[in-house]
């Protein structure tokens, strides 16, 4: 049986309500910094492996438990958050600013379009969501994956709902589910797998 337990970074700077420019360089804040230290103080086993995104604030997020847990093995894996707004035009603005440019994005429904360098389209989201599945497939034990909201939440739509098709409409089913069930910082998901497919187990906030 494999046991993998995903974590959502801690507090953000952006999370915050701060204005942040290059979106693997934004930092903890002392919330976040507190909410990575109960993360690791959650765990009652060695996990057999952590792996973390290679942006700052789930490295951060990562460290207490790697320091917790120093002869675990520890791995840089692509599960960075989904970046579909072009970082050019975003530096220096806030959430708060870019809100009008976020609804427009997933109102268009379109999963293949890219908003310019830096960006991926919805459909490569899924595509790094799905690789990341099959990567984990045939491990045992408990892995540990530091991440973000919207990355955890594909591979749990992936889980729960088998899509068919990455089409417009499972472009809007998949908005749908992540307004309807929001990641929070310093939350876990809990998925299980047993040789033969994949099974959601359960959401829980630090600490449970």
């Amino acid at each position: 049986m494999l046991r993998v337990r995903f974590v959502r970074h801690g507090e953000s700077a952006a999370n915050a309500g701060n204005a942040s420019s290059d979106p693997a360089l934004i930092p903890l804040t002392e919330r976040g910094l507190a909410q990575a230290q109960a993360v690791a103080e959650s765990f009652e086993a060695d996990p057999d492996l952590i792996v973390m995104s290679p942006f700052e604030r789930a490295q951060d997020t990562a460290l207490p438990t790697i320091q917790r847990f120093p002869e675990c093995a520890v791995e840089i894996w692509p599960v960075e958050e989904f970046t579909y707004l072009a970082p050019a035009r975003c530096a220096n603005t806030t959430a708060s600013e870019r809100k009008p440019w976020v609804e427009a994005y997933w109102n268009s429904a379109d999963p293949d379009f890219e908003d310019g360098p830096g960006t991926e389209s919805f459909s490569h989201l899924i595509q790094r969501a799905r690789s990341v599945l099959r990567r984990l497939h045939g491990m045992t034990g408990t892995v540990v994956i530091f991440g973000h909201g919207q990355f955890m939440q594909a591979v749990r739509w992936l889980v729960v709902t088998s899509p068919e098709r990455i089409d417009s409409e499972a472009m809007r089913s998949f908005r749908a589910y992540d307004l309807a069930n929001t990641i929070r910082n310093g939350e876990c998901l809990y998925l299980n797998h047993d040789k033969q497919r994949w099974i959601y187990n359960s959401q829980c906030h630090i600490g449970c």
